[in-house]
């Protein structure tokens, strides 16, 4: 397996909205011009991105991350992973490995002091996951939904 991570691009987004379609992930997935836009928001933030992971010419995963700046922790970084996916078919292939490490990497090069994610309550495999790669179990996640979330 030759997986590569790299920044998505326009392109990607047919092949990264189908991942999500996966049973237990999103119920709705944005349509393509949607995203699309949503994408090139993403290049209004000063450090918000989209990877994709990549085997054979195909996206088999994908996550955002954002390297946020901080007033706390003497202004250090920090970094939020999110929407991480990999193709059903190839997940416990070492995709989604290759993907984290990539995130942690690129945190630990912006000088991030923490990398943090949250994973549904349901989704214990990926506890699990993220577990053997170091993430820890800290605090508790709270949420408001406002209006219609799809």
């Amino acid at each position: 397996m030759s997986v590569t991570v790299r920044l998505a691009t326009d392109a990607d987004l047919p092949a990264v909205l189908s991942l999500y379609r996966q049973p237990g992930l999103d119920e709705a997935v944005l349509p393509l011009a949607e995203a699309r836009a949503v994408l090139q928001r993403f290049a209004g933030y000063p450090d918000y991105r989209l990877f994709v992971a990549e085997d054979d010419g195909g996206v088999v995963g994908s996550f955002t991350l954002l390297v946020m700046d901080n007033i706390a922790h003497l202004g250090a970084r920090s970094g939020v992973i999110e929407a991480v996916v990999v193709d059903p078919g190839r997940q416990g292939g070492g995709i989604g490995r290759a993907m984290m490490e990539h995130a942690l990497a690129e945190c630990e090069a912006r000088g991030c002091y923490k990398t943090s994610l949250s994973a549904n309550l349901k989704r214990e495999p990926a506890h699990a996951f993220y577990e053997s790669l170091g993430f820890e179990r800290h605090g508790y996640s709270f949420r408001v939904i406002h209006g219609d979330t799809r």
